[in-house]
């Protein structure tokens, strides 16, 4: 029987929905990470504790591991183990992604210098050292602008400004929460916001889903909630959108694995910058959170059954999405503190089309909201037939819950 090593941090959400995904599959798991408290979550055929943040030392581990229990394949499920499981698959041997493709979907600016160096749509973008003339650099900026870590993910740290005043605010807090490490500035793309699943086998993409984002996404802070699909934005739009994709990962060198897009789709300004979707971000992963849990493909497979399947070289013989259209809303922290108490869970399950309410946040937690956190308080599920009866249905089983926060 084949072996999968799962490389997830303990902070991750989807610990158990690629379990579940891979004793449907009849795979044998080694799950590696970085602390016990997920080690001990699940009983699975071999565990490793790692450091993830010691990639020489962790690759050293995984082929020792290796040697009395062959390993098939290795997922890294979340950004901050893409690194870690590339390097090992080359360790032993096995497909993967270039490092260099990895590193530069990761890090902001290398994939910003990519799309430029290759011709796809980019924003105008500097990036700032510590040492920099912030004050000089903010009084020279076009507006508006957003800065943003050079090497976080989901929102983190991301933040518009308008004026030079609103950008050293938003520098000086950026700074504060990543600690020397460089910002990225570039201009702020108008339209709407969308997401692209997708997969790709020797360098071609196959889309698996394309999510609306129908709340605005225009700042001074960038947190997502709802995600719908299908998409309703024309045929020949969500075509280019896959063409972007496809053309941002050849650039980048990916050929193997899931992909996660961010993309606007320009609707205003034609004189600035051209119309159509721009790529925000390209990540080497399946899309965070319990968000997968809204996509369902033929057959009743799940995203990580696709994915697992993929990684182990299985025939994937469609990767059609179920007829009902879908959403999640990502539950948002609406100010810092600790949480109390939740209230009205009952009243927002019995809404119709609503399919699953997970609070991912215990009692007793601290909460931070963005752009210093980058959690959110839970996952609502909707199918309706229509993606409006979907939003529709998430918006108002949100408006029935009470959080209470000290």
């Amino acid at each position: 029987m084949a072996r999968l090593l799962l490389l997830i941090p303990t902070t991750s959400y989807r610990v158990k929905d690629f379990m579940n995904a891979a004793h449907k599959s009849g795979v044998n798991v080694t799950i590696g990470s970085d602390e016990e408290s997920v080690l001990n979550t699940f009983q699975s055929s071999g565990i490793l504790q790692l450091k993830f943040d010691d990639l020489n030392k962790s690759v050293e581990k995984i082929e020792t591991f290796h040697k009395s229990h062959p390993i098939n394949s290795i997922i890294g499920v979340e950004e901050q183990t893409c690194l870690l499981a590339v390097k090992a698959l080359e360790k032993l041997g096995l497909p993967h992604n270039s490092i260099g493709s990895i590193k530069a979907s990761i890090n902001k600016y290398q994939f910003r210098n990519t799309l430029k160096k290759n011709g796809l749509p980019h924003p105008i973008f500097q990036c700032v050292k510590p040492n920099d003339d912030i004050r000089t650099l903010a009084n020279s900026t076009d507006y508006p602008c957003v800065l943003k870590p050079v090497n976080r993910s989901a929102s983190q740290g991301v933040i518009r400004a308008n004026d030079p005043r609103e950008f050293l605010d938003a520098y000086k807090r950026i700074a504060s929460l990543v600690s020397g490490e460089d910002i990225i500035v570039e201009d702020f793309l108008p339209g709407q916001e969308v997401a692209l699943e997708g997969l790709l086998t020797n360098g071609e993409l196959k889309t698996l889903a394309i999510f609306d984002k129908p709340e605005p996404l225009d700042g001074p802070y960038f947190e997502e909630t709802i995600y719908v699909t299908p998409s309703q934005h024309p045929i020949g739009i969500q075509d280019r959108l896959h063409q972007i994709v496809q053309q941002a990962a050849n650039a980048l060198g990916l050929t193997e694995g899931p992909v996660h897009a961010e993309l606007r789709i320009r609707d205003q300004e034609p004189t600035v910058n051209e119309q159509g979707p721009w790529l925000i971000e390209l990540a080497a992963r399946s899309i965070g959170g319990l968000c997968s849990r809204s996509l369902m493909f033929e057959g009743g497979r799940s995203l990580e059954e696709l994915i697992i399947s993929h990684a182990l070289k299985q025939p994937i013989a469609c990767v059609n999405r179920e007829k009902l259209a879908s959403g999640v809303m990502m539950i948002p922290i609406p100010k810092a503190g600790i949480l109390k108490s939740v209230e009205g869970e009952i009243e927002a399950r019995a809404f119709e089309h609503i399919k699953d309410l997970q609070i991912s946040i215990k009692i007793g937690q601290k909460l931070t909201p963005l752009p210093e956190g980058k959690q959110y308080l839970g996952f609502i599920f909707a199918k309706a037939e229509s993606p409006l009866e979907v939003q529709a249905s998430l918006k108002a089983a949100h408006s029935r819950l009470r959080f209470k926060i000290d």
